[in-house]
């Protein structure tokens, strides 16, 4: 493919401009009652039409920010998203256009409309009451039922025991006391919840060091105050319950990341009793985003035509159909196997690539193709390439490499808005990337 078949803002140095300081965080603390402690402000989400600062904490923002910066289009189109929210029964299909390019969200709909994109909520809002109900009951459930210490276990089942015994005697029967297999702390048993127990010691031991270490900038998740220590023990929450109940994957490291930018959005809900189920909301939302990606966190499919390996090849075919030029400086020239920086972008969707407000834009884009995250997340990789293609036509393995593992940043406006544009505006034209 020719290079001057490249559109001229693919190659623009725009893209590295410092971001404007001028935003307006739509987000405003909103005051929970949790049982343990009482909410801190979360750091706000600058809407998408500037791009946003690196995280920090709440008390480095201006405290008078000013007005929402939107150009009319994105009014517009807020408009026509709280229209289509306010319906009884929402059109998905108009959903999905109207968010693609990212969710201006001054009116702070973004958790509403991602558990519809995720299937936690029906388009019909009759039944969104009854859902919610039903599903955190559920969960509910599960933390009674799976994050039980053995000893509180073994301490009802003795209750029980005892219980049956003071029945045998009132029966005038002998009853003689004994301890289960399931009950020792040795019992090597299949059953025994002393063995499940030290079994599964080490998924949750490494679940606590990367809870620990998300997002260590950001208040909402570190620190030593109350707000921030909650947040992290519903992720902790959240990573052992999945690992409990999906035996066939449990827990791989980096799954946390990926379940912040879900948890970041329920929790800042300006609804007071969603805030409040931000851990349940989350939970079920998490198993439905992974559902599309979990061939990626199964170490046995690596190699199979479903694995990594082989979606990480479907971005180089991509590559080589929209730049051949570049992907073949990249791939024969400079031999940059895709799998050094590809691996990482696609197993933990963009997380580490760009400033956390910045995910949660192009995570609008993710989550509103209808074929699935995945296509779209490729399509976003494959942007990614080329939006950078005159460095990386430039450079050789070390330079590539390196540029590639630390994607430039900030990402400015124009950067944004051509990287969305690109996929979803491809989307909309019959699901190709770029007319190149």
């Amino acid at each position: 493919m020719g290079k001057k078949a490249v559109p001229d803002w693919l190659n623009s140095s725009l893209w590295s401009s410092n971001p404007s300081t001028d935003r307006s965080p739509p987000y405003a603390p909103v005051t929970l009652k949790p049982e343990s402690a009482q909410r801190e402000p979360s750091p706000p989400i600058p809407p998408r039409v500037t791009a946003p600062p690196a995280p920090e904490l709440v008390a480095s923002l201006p405290s008078d920010p000013g007005p929402p910066d939107f150009s009319s289009e994105e009014i517009s189109r807020q408009a026509q998203i709280l229209s289509e929210l306010s319906k009884k029964v929402i059109n998905i299909g108009e959903l999905r256009r109207l968010v693609c390019q990212g969710i201006p969200d001054a009116a702070r709909v973004r958790p509403a409309i991602w558990k519809i994109l995720l299937h936690y909520l029906p388009n019909d809002r009759v039944f969104w009451q009854h859902e919610l109900d039903s599903k955190r009951s559920q969960y509910r459930s599960f933390k009674e039922e799976l994050l039980q210490n053995p000893s509180e276990i073994t301490r009802k089942m003795d209750e029980h025991a005892k219980h049956e015994e003071l029945n045998s005697e009132s029966r005038a029967l002998l009853h003689r006391s004994e301890i289960s297999q399931g009950e020792h702390p040795l019992s090597l048993g299949s059953t025994s919840v002393w063995n499940q127990f030290f079994q599964e010691a080490e998924i949750i031991e490494q679940i606590d060091r990367d809870v620990m270490r998300t997002h260590p900038d950001m208040q909402f998740f570190s620190g030593d105050s109350c707000f921030s220590k909650s947040n992290q023990e519903s992720l902790r929450h959240i990573l052992i319950l999945f690992a409990k109940l999906n035996p066939g994957i449990r827990y791989v490291q980096g799954m946390n990341e990926v379940l912040s930018p879900l948890f970041y959005v329920f929790r800042n809900d300006p609804e007071e009793n969603n805030a409040a189920h931000a851990e349940a909301d989350t939970f079920f939302c998490f198993v439905e985003l992974l559902s599309g990606f979990r061939d990626n966190f199964c170490k046995q499919l690596d190699n199979s035509v479903v694995g990594i390996r082989s979606t990480i090849t479907k971005l180089s075919q991509l590559l080589k159909k929209h730049d051949g030029e570049l992907w073949r400086h990249l791939e024969v020239t400079t031999r940059v196997n895709p799998h050094f920086y590809a691996f990482r972008w696609i197993t933990l969707l963009l997380t580490q690539e760009f400033a956390f407000l910045d995910c949660l834009n192009i995570w609008d884009t993710i989550l509103s193709d209808p074929e699935g995250p995945q296509e779209t997340l490729l399509r976003i990789c494959c942007a990614m390439l080329i939006l950078v293609r005159r460095r990386l036509l430039a450079g050789d393995f070390t330079a590539n490499l390196k540029l590639l593992q630390h994607y430039p940043q900030p990402i400015s406006p124009i950067f944004y808005t051509s990287l969305t544009s690109c996929v979803a505006g491809a989307r909309l034209t019959g699901f190709r990337l770029l007319n190149l």
